[in-house]
């Protein structure tokens, strides 16, 4: 039996062959004149609230039906950053805007994101927005974020935690809650310009320095 048994059992080489092939990860356009990327995730109904009349409408309509999303990628120095570079196109067509509705809810913040920011990005147009969802993918939102149904009062530590937990190699000193005086607002996480998780001493030490923040909830979905 056990004869038998080995003469039927495929060979190392028979194994390897009948393995399906794992695609590589294809490599992120790489920007030039900057030392690195601050991905910017917003709290939206903080913004909505907080800015009231103010707001976006097409964010802040019905309600407030987003939770986190994309503020911003911006390019940066180890310290400081260049903003409102030259650049070929100063526009964003209607159908890129579509095409980034699911991250960014508003063509007013991606036009005004893509003239201060993405023109320092030594990229095109194209480049950048990939590049830009590429961040957004790499980062796992904490399940208890993913939608709030009633006003929550945390630590910003605490927010700051729970991404930590959710994105194994993210450290403490790459990622940075942000507030007002009474909302977290957002949450900065560094990268490098292949998008993989880096510190970053200045935008850290931006971090809320109050013991309690307010996240109002998710509404209008």
């Amino acid at each position: 039996m056990l004869l038998a048994l080995s003469a039927c059992a495929p060979s190392d080489e028979a194994s390897k062959e009948t393995q399906p092939a794992v695609a590589a990860e294809a490599p992120v356009p790489r920007g030039q004149g900057f030392d690195f990327y601050v991905l910017s995730l917003s709290w939206s109904p903080s913004y909505c609230e907080a800015e009231g009349e103010q707001a976006n409408g097409q964010q802040c309509r019905a309600g407030r039906p987003y939770a986190f999303v994309v503020h911003g990628l911006w390019p940066q120095y180890e310290r400081g950053y260049p903003e409102n570079c030259q650049a070929g196109a100063s526009n964003v067509s209607n159908e890129a805007l579509r095409g980034l509705y699911d991250l960014m809810p508003s063509a007013g913040l991606i036009r005004h994101q893509w003239r201060k920011h993405g023109t320092c990005s030594g990229l095109s147009q194209a480049d950048y927005f990939e590049v830009l969802r590429g961040a957004r993918q790499k980062v796992e939102i904490p399940r208890e974020f993913k939608r709030l149904d009633v006003y929550r009062t945390l630590a910003p530590g605490q927010a700051e935690g729970a991404f930590l937990q959710s994105n194994p190699g993210l450290e403490a000193d790459a990622v940075a809650v942000v507030c007002d005086r009474r909302y977290l607002r957002e949450v900065r996480i560094c990268m490098t310009k292949d998008l993989e998780f880096r510190s970053c001493t200045e935008v850290d030490r931006r971090a809320c320095r109050l013991d309690k923040v307010v996240m109002p909830p998710v509404r209008g979905r």
